[in-house]
């Protein structure tokens, strides 16, 4: 009998406490959870968990994409341009978002195992405070002094008017944004992966009906797409608060003590999350300085392949938070054998994955330029991409998996470690090294070198992670 198999029905009130030993997964209650991923065939645990998980966060990558794609078709590589610039901006605010959402689905899903759905709201709410005193302070610096930032990434001219705008339009809604990301961890923490799944789904349906309205229709170009954006997180947010209020409890009375109480078990997992993921936007302002003396349709290019890659590699992405609970479970259950085996099957899905989108976008290399009005070197710099860099991110998917497995088996650090080196050596020097010896095709290329080496170096402790698990049980 598989993990599937013990299933045994649909949540019919959700209201009601759940014992501790019963599991909720994607709005089924499960009984004896060890039995989920100990048996069976873990490539297709893997699978199914790795689908699931990307429908949201594809979703997500899809506003990007929709913004980008709308604004290309005015034709003007400068504004093209100012939308990497102020999307690799943001993105940092989108770090303290996961990392709050992942705080509260952790800690309220703890809750709510114990039967104890009142601490779980409690969780919420201090979540909630903590969330907006944290990142309305960081929208007030980025409303401010978004010029001055945007000339640390190189952005000149009229990218750099034009991320302006863009950032000093969204910035003030990032308290929907993240509000809506907290109250969507929430209800996962619930198993309500329908209600959670239309959270993020409103975000991309908004955009894509207010983006050309205005866009084209009122003419607000860059402008335009910024107050989609906004429109998108006050329509998501509604939607993640609404289902909370009438189906779950609502929201705890916020206490001073209560808030104070929570603040360290919240700050044990929202510092490493968040400095976990800070280290991506880090990787891509270091990429954007570098390439930020050249014209504005190079830039446009790489902002092209910053939308395209989280669209086409949407399954990767998704890959570490499907592993980890796999690994978390039979690590639960000491079932080392099972845990490299879905190391290894995880590569598996990542190599097969890669080699089925390197055709298809060496083949739609030209057809995607002509979507976005790629010319000159930025059509070069999306052929590169799609010809010898696409291959390539398999090493980042084993990245991926082993940052889970550090996750998973108590090394949460670890994980943290990797991603800031990956972003910071294993970008750095290669864009030194790469653009002094072959100019623009050694910056695009250079850098996934280093993606290469931490894949390897990832996987190896990996492996060197289980072993040392195994190692100190078998002694207990």
């Amino acid at each position: 009998m598989t993990g599937w198999q013990n299933a045994i029905g649909p949540i019919v009130d959700r209201n009601l406490p759940i014992p501790a030993n019963i599991f909720i997964f994607q709005d089924h209650i499960i009984a004896n959870p060890s039995a989920i991923f100990l048996t069976g065939n873990p490539m297709r645990h893997i699978t199914v968990m790795t689908l699931t998980a990307s429908i949201g966060l594809l979703t997500m990558f899809i506003v990007d994409f929709v913004d980008l794609l709308y604004i290309a078709q005015l034709g003007d590589s400068a504004l093209t341009a100012a939308m990497g610039f102020a999307a690799t901006i943001l993105f940092f605010g989108t770090a303290f978002n996961i990392g709050l959402m992942i705080a509260a689905s952790a800690l309220a899903a703890r809750k709510i195992g114990q039967g104890d759905t009142a601490y779980a709201r409690r969780y919420l709410t201090n979540i909630l405070a903590l969330s907006m005193i944290l990142i309305i302070p960081l929208a007030i610096l980025f409303f401010i002094f978004a010029p001055q930032i945007l000339e640390l990434a190189g952005a000149t001219g009229t990218a750099k008017d034009a991320a302006t705008g863009y950032i000093r339009i969204v910035a003030p809604f990032m308290p929907f944004s993240v509000a809506a990301m907290v109250c969507s961890g929430f209800l996962r923490a619930h198993g309500a992966a329908q209600r959670a799944m239309t959270v993020t789904l409103s975000m991309g349906i908004t955009n894509a009906i207010l983006d050309p309205i205005f866009i084209f229709g009122f003419d607000l170009g860059v402008n335009g797409a910024a107050m989609a954006t906004a429109c998108a997180a006050i329509v998501s947010s509604v939607l993640a608060v609404f289902p909370i209020i009438k189906h779950y409890g609502g929201f705890q009375k916020l206490s001073a003590v209560l808030f104070k109480e929570d603040l360290k078990p919240v700050m044990a997992i929202l510092l490493p999350a968040i400095m976990t993921n800070v280290a991506t936007p880090v990787g891509g302002f270091i990429s954007y300085r570098f390439i930020a003396s050249y014209p504005d349709e190079v830039i446009a290019g790489f902002a092209v392949v910053g939308r395209v890659v989280p669209v086409a590699f949407c399954l990767l992405f998704s890959l570490s938070g499907a592993v980890g609970p796999i690994i978390g479970q039979n690590f639960g259950a000491l079932q080392f054998d099972r845990i490299r085996l879905t190391i290894k099957q995880a590569m598996g899905f990542a190599l097969g994955y890669t080699f089925l989108i390197w055709p298809l976008l060496f083949l739609l290399a030209d057809p995607i330029s002509d979507v976005f009005n790629l010319q000159g070197e930025g059509r070069d710099v999306f052929w590169l991409f799609a010809a010898y860099l696409t291959p390539l991110f398999f090493f980042n998917g084993i990245l991926f998996i082993s940052n889970a497995a550090c996750n998973n088996l108590e090394r949460p650090a670890w994980s943290m470690i990797m991603n800031w080196l990956r972003n910071t050596l294993g970008i750095l020097p290669f864009l030194w090294i790469g653009g002094a010896l072959y100019g623009l095709p050694g910056i695009v290329i250079a850098p996934a070198i280093g993606g290469v080496l931490f894949g390897i170096i990832g996987y190896v402790i990996a492996r060197h992670l289980v072993t040392l698990q195994e190692a100190n049980h078998a002694s207990d």
